[in-house]
């Protein structure tokens, strides 16, 4: 390697891409592309570093196997910051195994970061924390450490463990300081302000309240049945049933967790289940039958009785009832959660990070670009989604993730 490549690899190392760029801007050959891919995706033109690293890779050659493992890992590595989560994820891990065998600890311990951060945006949560527990955190820079203790805090957030998410943020908070990077000190920071921020709406006995992410670890575990909206399930202790696919078995749910200790009328819960404001006969009747599936789907948590007005919960063996909703009542507010990262979204990368399909994806954008709550840029394939920051809380619990327990 001689002496300019060394000088922009380190450049490139301290934090420096445009001093990396004066050194091999007007070279074409393969190191010289990869150095300039690097750099101008840390300046932000991502798609030209994009395009540089696989000219570079074509220039390394089929028996350059390690540059070109290097090429593949920094280019997986953009689209992750562009949001483009529908890379091949099996080009990223034959990467990560070529690096390792020319041992390159460093690269492939990187790699490694990259995959379980992809895993993690997509909702893969066990996967994400498996593909974490293989990597040596000592093997990484201080800013791929950075980056993997905020893997590691975004796991815990998602799973309610707020101790270990603390103690995740404080090694990356130390790891940013290392690397002397005040973009990546700024993200631990703001990492930080979710643990400050209102979680989820506790709705019991006619009462509302606003709880941070804490206090939502704290009710799951305090034995009471619950009936979470925002993860479409209801559960007690470590007993859990999902909702997810039965939105009426929900919505009735929800209606009969807010009227408990009462009843909830059977008007109400026509309306909440089926959208209809009038109850006939014919209503009633789905009513029962709908009625009767969330008895048998609860039957280990709660009974649902009949009375005179209605239906109510029983719990069994809980003391209370409370339902979990999400900090503001939005329709789309799992859609905002993933937009409010700051970072731009095609709506086929926010379709599999939410588990829908694109087209329902692309409905609900254009519903909110139409109450200018989202803003596109781009056209056709190269179409990206934006929005402000949702300001005043967190959003941990709208992303997708199992609860502790399931």
């Amino acid at each position: 390697m001689d002496s300019l490549i060394t000088a922009a690899a380190r450049a490139l190392a301290a934090g420096d891409p445009l001093g990396a760029l004066q050194r091999v801007a007007l070279r074409d050959d393969a190191a010289a592309l990869a150095l300039r891919g690097i750099a101008l995706a840390q300046l932000g033109d991502l798609d030209r570093a994009k395009e540089l690293l696989r000219r570079a890779a074509r220039a390394f050659g089929p028996k350059a196997a390690m540059p070109r493992a290097r090429c593949a890992v920094a280019e997986a590595e953009i689209a992750l910051v562009s949001r483009d989560l529908g890379w091949p994820a099996a080009a990223l891990d034959a990467a990560r195994a070529t690096l390792a065998a020319h041992g390159d600890r460093a690269n492939a311990a990187h790699a490694g970061y990259l995959e379980a951060r992809h895993l993690l945006l997509i909702g893969r949560i066990d996967e994400a924390e498996r593909t974490l527990a293989t990597l040596d955190p000592a093997a990484l820079s201080p800013a791929s450490r950075t980056g993997y203790e905020l893997v590691a805090a975004g796991i815990a957030m998602r799973r309610l463990r707020t101790e270990a998410a603390r103690a995740a943020l404080a090694r990356a908070r130390q790891a940013a300081k290392q690397a002397k990077s005040p973009a990546l000190t700024a993200e631990v920071e703001n990492a930080y302000l979710v643990l400050s921020r209102p979680a989820a709406r506790r709705i019991a006995q006619g009462e509302e309240r606003v709880l941070l992410l804490e206090e939502v670890e704290a009710l799951m575990a305090s034995g009471a049945l619950v009936v979470d909206a925002c993860r479409q399930v209801v559960r007690a202790g470590r007993t859990v049933v999902s909702l997810a696919t039965r939105p009426v078995l929900l919505a009735l749910a929800r209606a009969l967790g807010e009227a408990w200790p009462g009843a909830a009328p059977r008007d109400e819960l026509i309306a909440q289940a089926f959208g209809s404001t009038h109850a006939d006969e014919s209503y009633r009747a789905r009513l029962r039958v709908e009625v009767g599936r969330l008895r048998a789907e609860l039957r280990d948590l709660a009974g649902v009785g009949a009375t005179e007005r209605g239906f109510a919960l029983s719990p069994r063996g809980a003391s209370e009832v409370v339902v979990l909703a999400w900090p503001v009542d939005e329709e789309h507010a799992r859609l905002l959660a993933l937009l409010a990262d700051g970072e731009s979204w095609s709506s086929s990368a926010l379709a599999l990070a939410l588990g829908v399909s694109q087209r329902t994806v692309q409905r609900d954008l254009a519903a909110l670009a139409a109450a200018d709550k989202v803003q596109s840029f781009g056209r056709g394939r190269a179409r990206r989604w934006v929005t402000p920051s949702v300001p005043g809380f967190a959003t941990t619990l709208l992303l997708p993730a199992p609860l502790p327990g399931e």
